[in-house]
């Protein structure tokens, strides 16, 4: 692989969010279309698809549950998956050490939730020296309200994401750009 090579990050895409509380169907289509156009391009380029799923000892996010599976109907054969118990993928899941054993410079980030686990990534991987695609619209959260009562839709959550991480942290990116950009490069 060249040494800006890049792959695709699905973060916590996973049936364990619907037994959630605050799970929510209101943006679910135009999450799973661009998702799923995210992963259907990454894989016509050839770019490695990474399945990454949150785990916990107990509840909806335990392996005993049986909801950690891919997100439905969401579909794709990952390159590798892994599994990790903290925010950022990259913190005891090992792959970090799958990206630099397979010369991988650059990543983007899709998934769920938007400020939450692909936030805390997209930071941890541009601190590690990453060069970071943040594709928004292939990220999924839902409504927050802070201790004052004021309640955030997911649009608004998006909005600060980006705000917060564009040129500091990552590029955002759409669906295409990201698609664009990672294309292996042709030899002349």
């Amino acid at each position: 692989m060249s040494p800006n090579a890049a792959a695709l990050l699905v973060i916590d895409a996973q049936e364990s969010f619907r037994h959630r509380p605050y799970w929510s169907e209101a943006d679910l289509p135009s999450y799973l279309e661009r998702q799923q156009a995210l992963i259907d391009g990454a894989a016509a380029h050839g770019l490695p698809v990474v399945q990454i799923f949150h785990v916990d000892d107990s509840g909806p996010f335990s392996l005993a549950s049986g909801h950690v599976r891919a997100l439905a109907p969401l579909s794709l054969a990952p390159t590798a998956v892994f599994q990790k118990r903290r925010h950022s993928a990259l913190v005891g899941s090992g792959l970090d050490v799958w990206l630099i054993e397979h010369g991988i410079r650059k990543i983007i980030v899709s998934g769920l939730r938007t400020e939450q686990c692909c936030e805390t990534t997209t930071r941890h991987a541009s601190d590690l020296g990453y060069l970071v695609d943040y594709v928004g619209e292939a990220t999924l959260t839902f409504p927050m309200t802070n201790p004052l009562g004021q309640v955030f839709s997911p649009a608004d959550i998006r909005t600060r994401t980006e705000l917060v991480l564009r040129d500091r942290f990552a590029r955002i990116a759409s669906v295409e750009e990201a698609l664009a950009d990672a294309a292996p490069q042709q030899a002349a």
